[in-house]
């Protein structure tokens, strides 16, 4: 049987729109929230542990299979977990209770997770060094795209038709990718030649790592001070600030589009003057802007979406110097295992911070959302104490790249 080849840029897009459909499903039920609580009947405690079902179960099963997971084809393992995530997106759109709703999300998140970390072990086995960068950043901008078009679609048909329509359609364009995978991606077995006694070495060596856990803790740390306020904010905006239902996705628009530009531009300045310091600005300016929130009362919608705008920009690009940070923290021959902790770190803390904010906050008779404000403060003290670890994380690859031309 003759082997499947795919030239490096249209699997660089087959692997984009694969994780531009997880991207999306993750974000979509955020921004349902307040149909979400009006139509199941629900409140914020329960709404807020939907979304936790997602991230924890992504963490878990992330942190489970990562030992494991280098022992079969990337391909054969791709193909698994995305129909895993297929039929878990598929069981949300079904759902008629928040029970099923929370199954059908724990069943994609577990599996949605696993398939992340799979497309970026691919991104790094077939693309060489000095160009895995620039296709790190292609297959990336899935959540741009996400942001900017995904998720405002996926609001609008779920206003024109209900709120299980964007799981209806993210599965049917989820089976549609499968399929494209299934018949053209191709097998990605070269990690299968290197010794398993020695991939089981390397990866207790990681979990002994100190500064490796100094960065998985600042990095959780840092997930948990952004993600605390999320879960609940479309809702916060929509019942009491005043945002109207219907303009919800003009928050993901606007701040989509303004992230396909500012995050570039936050890279290069962390580079020029240097990753903590810019961190700590962003992480400064975030704090106001995300205490602006959740202080917040009525206002008029334009200005709602320059606060929401700003917040995409400032507390979303923290992540930009906070991810250099993290893959510099270990050597290369154990990055992508521990980008594969980092996931689940990433997962744990967000889950973590959505049962949080079902602990703090509740509603009153009109809907309105009681104790947000203390989302807040607590999501600042956090973001600073992520902070002060960062400085705390030493930088154990000291290998300078080569000069080399990107090929475009």
């Amino acid at each position: 049987m003759r082997k499947r080849t795919l030239a490096e840029k249209p699997l660089l897009l087959l692997l984009a729109a694969v994780q531009f459909t997880h991207i999306m499903d993750f974000m979509i039920l955020m921004p349902l929230g307040p149909q979400l609580v009006r139509e199941l009947g629900i409140g914020p405690s329960k709404f807020s542990a939907i979304v936790a079902a997602y991230a924890v179960s992504s963490g878990v099963v992330g942190l489970l299979t990562a030992p494991f997971i280098d022992r079969f084809d990337r391909r054969t393992a791709l193909l698994v977990v995305y129909a895993g995530f297929t039929v878990g997106t598929l069981v949300c759109g079904l759902a008629q209770d928040a029970s099923a709703l929370m199954m059908g999300r724990m069943i994609s998140g577990g599996f949605g997770g696993v398939a992340t970390a799979l497309v970026l072990s691919i991104v790094g086995d077939v693309v060489p060094p000095q160009r895995r960068a620039a296709a790190v950043g292609l297959v990336m901008t899935a959540f741009s795209i996400a942001s900017a078009l995904g998720v405002p679609t996926g609001l609008y048909i779920a206003h024109a038709f209900a709120w299980e329509a964007p799981f209806l359609m993210l599965a049917s364009l989820a089976t549609v990718m499968w399929l494209v995978a299934f018949f053209g991606l191709p097998s990605v077995s070269g990690h299968l030649e290197a010794d398993p006694k020695k991939r089981a070495a390397s990866f207790l060596a990681l979990l002994r790592d100190a500064n490796a856990g100094k960065a998985l803790l600042f990095y959780a740390a840092l997930v948990f001070g952004h993600f605390v306020i999320i879960p609940l904010m479309a809702q916060y905006f929509v019942a009491n600030m005043g945002l109207p239902e219907s303009r919800v996705f003009l928050v993901y628009l606007i701040g989509g589009v303004l992230t396909v530009f500012t995050a570039p531009r936050i890279g290069k300045l962390a580079d020029r003057f240097g990753r903590v310091r810019v961190l700590g600005f962003l992480v400064a300016v975030a704090s106001v802007i995300t205490l602006t929130i959740s202080n917040g009362g009525p206002m008029p919608i334009w200005l709602i979406l320059i606060i929401a705008a700003s917040f995409f920009v400032f507390a979303s690009g923290r992540f930009v110097p906070g991810q250099a940070i993290m893959t510099l923290a270990v050597s290369p021959t154990r990055r992508g295992a521990f980008m594969s902790l980092s996931g689940c770190a990433r997962d744990i803390a967000s889950g973590f911070a959505s049962t949080a904010g079902g602990w703090i906050v509740s509603a009153d008779a009109t809907g309105r959302l009681i104790g947000y404000h203390w989302l807040g403060w607590l999501g600042v003290g956090v973001s600073l104490l992520a902070f002060a670890m960062s400085r705390t994380v030493r930088e154990a690859d000291q290998v300078m790249p080569a000069k080399v031309a990107v090929e475009t």
